[in-house]
């Protein structure tokens, strides 16, 4: 399956664009899901249909469903309490009533990952489109599942989960159930799940589209939005510019906006594959609106079904979209040069911070710490420089660690 994310900043139209994208695409004959993560039915407002919490054809091959982060939530915490029962039976809690409770903070990301892990791997589909909260938002959606895995290895290191074979035992000869052995078997559930999400993430069918209107706030929002993707190592593959005024009034009131919106074209289409989406003059609403608009289509992906198979047992469908290659510049210089596309970064917002295996990268708003590629682990940092969009981070084999040739 291939799977189309699309976002942009707030009020750029990319719930709009999201179901233009999969109604063109199911009119094409494919088996679309589109799925709407907003806490209202913004998408049933477009599609002149109401979409549900469950999956629902509203036009020939387009299923559409919306996710519901208090559903969500309340099953889980169903779930959790039965998982828990020894231990809240021991310390002598009452079990909570979910019907009691809306979603917690932090639930509604969370719903909003799982629903889009289920998806992407359910066989019934050839594309799923996924309308995204603005930018901002979805930029911080796509960290949670690393930043999760490495808080819970962190808290749960793979050397203490031994002790989980020991629990057990240590219950019967205490007469009493041991509460941590319920704590051990979520962390390692949930790090399950959340590397299933970041194998979806990573495919290589996995791409982003950005929805912006052309003009100084859409251009800053298209630049930072980019930068936070190319950190994230996420691929984007058109630009859709949203509300573009047509050509030929200069002598109206229009000619202002039209020279501004022509100014903010030229300049995405240096770095961008830019498709224009023209303005209707009226909200769009419905199916016949929605064709108007006339989106780019979204193409086929091959071996979807291996790729599927791929991430549902948790490995890698394929190589990750944006490469970060490491280049060998041994012979001429001495050092190993680490290639870290950053499209739109500016020097004075980088930061670097080295923790053993890893390195903390800081661009602008944006952080992400990975680990080091396996030659780099046995080299010390020799300084960095941003080249063409590129940070480009230099590694001296450490004497010490590096192996010696004859």
């Amino acid at each position: 399956m291939r799977t189309l994310l699309i976002t942009g900043p707030g009020g750029s139209g990319r719930t709009t664009v999201a179901a233009a994208t999969a109604l063109a695409a199911a009119r094409a004959g494919g088996r679309v899901l589109l799925l709407g993560t907003d806490r209202t039915d913004t998408l049933g407002a477009v599609l002149g249909t109401p979409v549900g919490t469950a999956p629902g054809e509203v036009a020939e091959g387009l299923t559409a469903r919306r996710v519901d982060a208090g559903e969500d939530f309340r099953a889980d915490l169903a779930a959790l309490q039965d998982r828990a029962a020894s231990a809240l039976d021991l310390l002598g809690a009452s079990r909570l009533d979910p019907e009691g409770f809306g979603p917690l903070p932090g639930a509604e990301e969370l719903s909003v990952l799982r629903a889009l892990r289920d998806a992407a791997l359910s066989p019934a589909y050839d594309l799923l489109v996924v309308d995204l909260p603005p930018a901002e938002r979805a930029l911080a959606l796509f960290t949670l599942p690393e930043d999760l895995r490495r808080a819970l290895r962190g808290l749960l290191p793979p050397e203490r989960q031994a002790a989980r074979a020991l629990r057990p035992v240590l219950g019967r000869l205490a007469g009493v159930p041991m509460p941590a052995e319920w704590l051990y078997g979520t962390a390692a559930r949930w790090d399950t799940e959340l590397a299933a999400v970041e194998a979806v993430l990573a495919d290589r069918h996995t791409t982003v589209r950005l929805v912006a209107e052309p003009g100084p706030a859409g251009a800053a929002a298209v630049r930072t939005a980019g930068l936070g993707l190319a950190l994230r190592g996420l691929r984007t593959d058109v630009l859709i510019a949203g509300r573009v005024l047509p050509e030929g009034v200069e002598d109206s009131w229009l000619a202002g906006p039209v020279a501004q919106q022509r100014k903010t074209l030229d300049e995405w289409r240096q770095t961008h594959d830019v498709r224009p989406v023209a303005h209707l003059g009226r909200d769009p609403r419905g199916p016949d609106d929605l064709t108007a608009l006339a989106v780019p289509g979204v193409p086929a992906a091959p071996d979807a079904s291996a790729s599927a198979a791929s991430a549902a047992s948790g490995g890698r469908a394929g190589p990750t979209p944006a490469e970060w290659p490491v280049i060998d510049r041994l012979a001429d210089d001495g050092v190993l040069v680490w290639h870290i596309p950053l499209p739109g970064a500016r020097r004075e917002e980088l930061d670097l911070i080295r923790h053993g295996d890893e390195i903390a990268v800081t661009a602008g708003p944006f952080r992400r710490t990975v680990p080091l590629p396996s030659a780099l682990r046995r080299c010390t940092v020799d300084g960095a420089a941003l080249r063409e969009d590129e940070l480009r981070i230099r590694f001296r084999p450490d004497p010490r660690l590096w192996p010696r040739t004859p």
